[in-house]
């Protein structure tokens, strides 16, 4: 989560297109023999090829807990170590089985009973039954530490309780639209039980983990790699590789270096200048495809926690919302994606990106803050903010507009944009500091910070991003964490946050989730600069084929699954991926035109993306 943050955050289904009735899903593909406990791999760098698929990665592990991990590094580890009750389809993101074969809810909508598959073991050889799932779910809802990464899940949850082995119930207080897409990894309670105290335990010391996806982890060093091996009995079917490697790069340069030279299999995050220069070189590609993500500028609302203490030095003039207006219209969105993004990518809007269709908003003319500097001058001229004699704005209580910006160290994407930001916002006598940092992390947990670069991976449904901005997820005191993004509290959201949460009518949530970010967008705390594309590449001469999802035009890297890198097929097999022998129900990159853009070798520049976006996942 969080993807979170997401980030939350998490990814798509693949093959085998299991159909979806109308609320009810029935299925059961494939069955798997006994589970197989991998082994550890061997000390050291993996060096990619043979039958290694090495996946370059610029982000921190936070945690290999799936209770407590909001990178989307780390939950799309866990997607790939742990099934969850349902899946997403790779080719239109509709829910499909996981754990669950199949769902029902009562007709009061309280109470959803799932069928729990009878073929998925845990890689230790014991069977993964409901009994696992009312586990994890029950200690999320009686341990607020296990609810840290995925507590908007099991909050409105009453009771949870396995009848038999294969029958989950829950039982609701109110309706939850989240019934189909409940983004929570299901651990094994045989394990899991034995675990203390859940706000430290990092899941990091004992190897092999213990699992039911796809993939089973069998080593880790912070900052250098995570290992995995195939889960032999992974009811689906196994990967194709041998061996699954995520290799931590802090330089984006040196990722690119790495896969030009054939020591990575795949680098996500490319800078348009990164993928430029890739286009010429032999067996790379390049995938070039609508985001999922957006990039934002939050703005510190004054950071707070839920027993009413204040904290941190965010500046108080940021708490006026004609300061924050004034910002607002202050950024050229356009220039951003033509000349930071060079075009690939699409100019910020609404709190969803647009390849969400039916949650897609974006301002009516009346309400859109346009970039318009002279506005801009205007408002804060009328909010009491004059020019001095040395043409700094200034407050009613005379402190200057100087303002910090937090920026990724790691993200070229951050440092040209607060150039940018520096030449407009200066113009209006407003200074600006920027603060590049490996780890944004402190200063943003302890409210230091008057402005940061944010960002976000957007599920499918969007209740988990939403949730980061209602006043439920601040810190409990000053000295805790939540699960909150920005410290945002504001009830006008949080009452449609509400109403959507239990509105089954999808058109009617829609127009709910629309009216959150109308308000979201017309409190200032969140400007939605640009809509990145998903720039990436992987070699041909290591990877066969491989899905992306959405199959029209979709992404590899941060999936809503694991379809990406279990449907990953070596370059030197022939045969496919998974139980039914290949990526046929996959969209295979490199084969439509519209979806994929080739492209090779060359010079390298700039780095990945975000830490950012991918920080707060």
């Amino acid at each position: 989560m969080v993807t979170k943050v997401p980030p939350r955050p998490v990814a798509p289904r693949r093959l085998v297109r299991l159909l979806l009735a109308a609320g009810v899903t029935a299925t059961a593909l494939a069955a798997a023999p006994q589970a197989a406990q991998a082994a550890p791999a061997a000390e050291g760098d993996a060096k990619s090829g043979g039958n290694t698929l090495t996946v370059a990665v610029s982000q921190s592990i936070d945690s290999l807990s799936p209770f407590l991990a909001q990178k989307l590094t780390s939950t799309s580890i866990h997607r790939l170590a742990y099934e969850y009750l349902t899946n997403y389809d790779p080719k239109d993101a509709k829910p499909i089985p996981g754990l669950a074969t199949s769902w029902t809810s009562s007709p009061d909508k309280l109470t959803w009973t799932y069928t729990i598959r009878k073929d998925s073991k845990w890689s230790d050889g014991q069977q993964a039954t409901a009994e696992d799932a009312a586990w994890t779910f029950t200690k999320m809802m009686t341990d607020e530490n296990a609810a840290t990464a995925n507590g908007s899940f099991t909050s409105n949850f009453k009771k949870v309780s396995a009848p038999d082995p294969q029958t989950l119930v829950i039982e609701l207080k109110k309706p939850q639209a989240t019934m189909t897409a409940l983004d929570v990894p299901i651990v094994p309670r045989h394990v899991w039980e034995k675990v203390g105290d859940f706000s430290k335990f990092n899941n990091d010391k004992q190897f092999p983990i213990v699992g039911n996806g796809p993939y089973v982890i069998t080593d880790f060093k912070v900052d250098q790699y995570i290992k995995l091996k195939p889960n032999k009995s992974f009811w689906r079917g196994a990967p194709k590789f041998d061996e699954l490697v995520f290799k931590y790069y802090k330089d984006g340069d040196a990722a690119v270096a790495a896969l030009q030279k054939g020591e990575v299999s795949f680098v996500p995050n490319l800078t348009p200048a990164q993928a430029d220069a890739l286009k010429t070189a032999k067996n790379i590609k390049v995938n070039d495809a609508p985001g999922r993500r957006f990039f934002a500028l939050a703005t510190n609302p004054g950071a707070r926690s839920k027993d009413g203490k204040t904290f941190g030095n965010g500046h108080p003039a940021l708490l006026d919302p004609a300061v924050r207006k004034a910002l607002f219209l202050a950024v050229d969105r356009t220039t951003i994606v033509d000349k930071v993004f060079q075009g690939h990518a699409v100019e910020g809007e609404g709190y969803i990106p647009p390849r969400f269709g039916s949650y897609f908003w974006k301002p009516g003319s009346a309400q859109k803050l346009a970039y318009d500097p002279a506005r801009a001058g205007q408002v804060l001229d009328q909010a009491g903010y004059r020019k001095n004699g040395e043409g700094k704005r200034v407050g009613k209580d005379g402190r200057p507009l100087d303002f910090r910006i937090l920026c990724h160290a790691t993200d070229p994407n951050d440092k040209a944009i607060g150039k940018y930001l520096q030449e407009w916002w200066g113009k209006l006598g407003i200074g600006l500091k920027v603060e590049c940092l490996d780890s944004v992390s402190d200063p943003w947990l302890k409210g230091d910070y008057d402005l940061a670069f944010d960002g976000w991976s957007v599920n499918p449904d969007p209740d988990y991003v939403l949730s980061i901005h209602t006043c439920g997820t601040l810190p409990a005191t000053p000295k805790d964490s939540g699960a909150t993004d920005n410290f945002i509290c504001d009830r006008q959201f949080d009452t449609l946050y509400a109403q959507q949460a239990v509105e089954y009518d999808a058109a009617k949530r829609a127009d709910l989730v629309k009216q959150m970010q109308s308000r979201l967008y017309d409190t200032g705390y969140m400007n939605i600069m640009a809509y990145p594309n998903a720039l990436e590449a992987y070699r041909t001469d290591q990877i066969k084929s491989i899905t992306t999802m959405p199959e029209a035009a979709g992404n590899l890297w941060g999936q809503d699954g694991y379809w990406s890198w279990w449907s990953a097929v070596p370059a030197a097999s022939a045969g496919g991926s998974g139980s039914d022998g290949g990526s046929s129900t996959g969209v295979i990159v490199g084969i439509g035109a519209a979806v994929v853009v080739v492209v090779g070798l060359g010079v390298l520049l700039g780095l990945r993306r975000r830490s950012t976006a991918d920080d707060r996942e």
